[in-house]
């Protein structure tokens, strides 16, 4: 069985920083991808960054380019997501998600894997 436990979530200032973690389990479990979402009150969940696992090639939406910046531990089996400079409009639940085939790595539907999220809050 697949678990995916996220952790660093909080309520912050605009401006200001957090850095979310995503450690995940499972016996035979090798992800090719795994991508941080996020869903906002009253809204779909979106796509926020995606990381493949052993090229680490990265992948972001466009509301969070240079902002934010996804990186993994392959020894430690976690995946991260630094947010910086944050927006009002970031505060969502933000999952943590993984997939073992190759492909569709920024596309929510194509991961069978998902943790419980963490509440992200930024005051204005």
């Amino acid at each position: 069985q697949v678990q995916l436990v996220e952790s660093g979530g909080g309520l912050v200032q605009a401006g200001g920083s957090l850095r979310l973690s995503c450690v995940v389990s499972g016996r035979t479990f090798s992800p090719y991808a795994m991508g941080w979402f996020r869903q906002a009150p009253g809204k779909e969940r979106e796509f926020v960054a995606a990381i493949t696992w052993s090229a680490a090639r990265t992948y972001y939406a466009d509301s969070v380019k240079g902002r934010f910046t996804i990186s993994r531990d392959n020894a430690r089996n976690t995946v991260s997501l630094q947010m910086n400079s944050l927006k009002p409009e970031d505060t969502a639940v933000y999952f943590c998600a993984a997939k073992a085939t190759i492909g569709g790595v920024t596309t929510m539907s194509f991961y069978p894997y998902w943790g419980q999220g963490t509440q992200v809050t930024v005051s204005s």
